[in-house]
């Protein structure tokens, strides 16, 4: 236990799936760390672990694509959360089209933006990820109920969080 714990435990963030690609390699996996930073420019900071394939390949990647997904999307948590992209190819398991710059943009999210990295950021065993929105969706009203940390499923991540 930290002294952090008591105030993370009372926090229910949305759960994120990012994605990247670099030199023909597609990754991604379920986030819990990330944050609009700034309102003029625009920004947007990912944190992903270190111990993630998707993070050796967002190291050399242009842009990254944020997904946020509906409440009833545990299929797309469990894919990019339990499997490790270092044996299984998530890509061929769900639909998704390139987005810019080819960074794989999943068509079930019902929200997402891809955004090209401004700077990366040191922050221990997870590294921060700033981002430059360039494109996104959303589909408009209040129809999307999203899954939040504390409804998502109950999943062994690929590799340990720690």
């Amino acid at each position: 236990m930290t002294a952090l714990d008591p105030f993370t435990d009372a926090l229910d963030c949305p759960l994120y799936v990012v994605t990247a690609t670099a030199a023909g390699e597609r990754a991604g996996c379920l986030v819990g760390f990330a944050s609009q930073c700034s309102i003029r420019p625009a920004r947007f900071i990912v944190w992903l672990s270190k111990a993630n394939r998707t993070y050796r390949v967002a190291a050399r990647a242009d842009r990254l694509a944020v997904h946020l997904l509906g409440h009833d999307q545990d299929h797309l948590a469990r894919l990019f959360g339990g499997a490790t992209g270092d044996m299984t190819d998530k890509f061929t398991r769900t639909a998704w089209h390139p987005g810019p710059g080819g960074v794989p943009v999943l068509d079930e999210a019902p929200v997402w933006v891809v955004g090209r990295v401004q700077s990366r950021f040191d922050g221990g065993d997870h590294c921060g990820f700033l981002l430059a929105p360039e494109a996104a969706q959303h589909p408009g009203g209040d129809g999307v109920r999203l899954m939040f940390l504390k409804d998502g499923p109950d999943i062994s991540p690929g590799h340990p969080a720690d």
